[in-house]
């Protein structure tokens, strides 16, 4: 189990650093791609503000990973039990459709922060993915007799995610802070309560760039993730979350343990898209147009300011990872 906790240690170490490092570099070249968000309606910067944060993110993700894998395969990290979650023909299609997923989400949103793209298109391709992880990749849990359910409810759950960490990206560091508590949360599960040293390492590698990436956004922002980086964010959560569960037993009320693990880790975004979806068409707004009316935005009109909105939804989500994972 030592080697194991290092490791994990070492993916999150090596991912903050990669992510840190990194960008300023994301920041120049964003600058100079004109990649920025303008100030405008509803935007409080007066400023250009870099859309870096996503790249700097997933390559810190995706280069600390590589690295792991290179360490973990040369025995520098020890001697680690891997399991069975990228192993064989299995585990590696299913490595290449998530990996192949979150690309496309990535993509997805560094093009609508450039042409301000349609819901319709972004919901289509986002569609897209999600069918693709789920027959390929990894599926929501369900009780024997309903498999049927098994592909829409995965997709559907990837869509729920990713929109409503993207529509949680209203206030500086807000994004971020839930993703880096849901990833910390399922690598600290993953290896203490099911031994899942691959899941642990992996999630430690998102957290780890996410953490990296927080000091350049929360309180005062330099740097914005953008909707290539909320679209990353909210996917990799949704599909640690099925991952995450992937152990449980159905009986027992395993089912009912793994749909309250993975509703944790996504769930202040999930409750707030909920909440703004309703009022908004309460009100006879179409529920993809933004507004200020989010959890965040009505606690950063009391007392507590934005950064303490923020901190308070932080600290609501990290609550709600302990209490969903007794």
């Amino acid at each position: 189990m030592k080697s194991e906790v290092l490791a994990v240690l070492g993916a999150f170490g090596v991912t903050f650093t990669i992510s840190a490092v990194s960008l300023p570099l994301w920041q120049a070249l964003c600058r100079r791609w004109g990649h920025v968000d303008d100030p405008g309606h509803r935007k409080i910067h007066t400023q250009p503000i870099p859309l870096a944060g996503g790249f700097a993110v997933s390559a810190g993700g995706l280069l600390g990973g590589l690295l792991i894998w290179i360490l973990a395969s040369s025995g520098v990290l020890g001697r680690v039990e891997v399991g069975s979650l990228w192993v064989g023909a299995e585990g590696g299609r299913r490595f290449g459709v998530l990996l192949a997923g979150a690309v496309g989400m990535l993509a997805l949103g560094a093009w609508d922060d450039r042409r301000d793209l349609g819901a319709g298109i972004k919901f289509l391709v986002q569609g897209l993915i999600a069918v693709l992880v789920a027959i390929y990749g990894v599926q929501v849990p369900v009780p024997d007799g309903m498999a049927i359910l098994r592909q829409p409810l995965t997709v559907f759950w990837i869509l729920a995610v990713t929109n409503a960490f993207n529509l949680s990206d209203n206030m500086n560091g807000l994004c971020a802070g839930l993703g880096l508590i849901g990833a910390s949360a399922v690598s600290a599960a993953s290896l203490l309560f099911q031994g899942q040293f691959e899941l642990a390492c992996g999630a430690a590698l998102f957290a780890g760039s996410l953490a990296g990436y927080l000091p350049y956004n929360y309180p005062r922002a330099s740097v914005f993730l953008g909707d290539a980086g909320s679209q990353w964010v909210g996917y990799w959560i949704a599909v640690l979350a099925l991952l995450f569960v992937r152990p449980f037993t159905i009986s027992n009320g395993g089912l009912q343990q793994s749909c309250k693990a993975a509703f944790a880790v996504a769930a202040v975004p999930l409750i707030d898209m909920a909440f703004v979806v309703l009022s908004r068409t309460w009100r006879g707004q179409p529920f993809w147009v933004g507004d200020t009316h989010h959890l965040s935005h009505r606690l950063a009109r009391t007392s507590l300011g934005k950064a303490g909105a923020v901190a308070v939804l932080w600290l609501l989500g990290a609550l709600l990872v302990a209490l969903f994972n007794r």
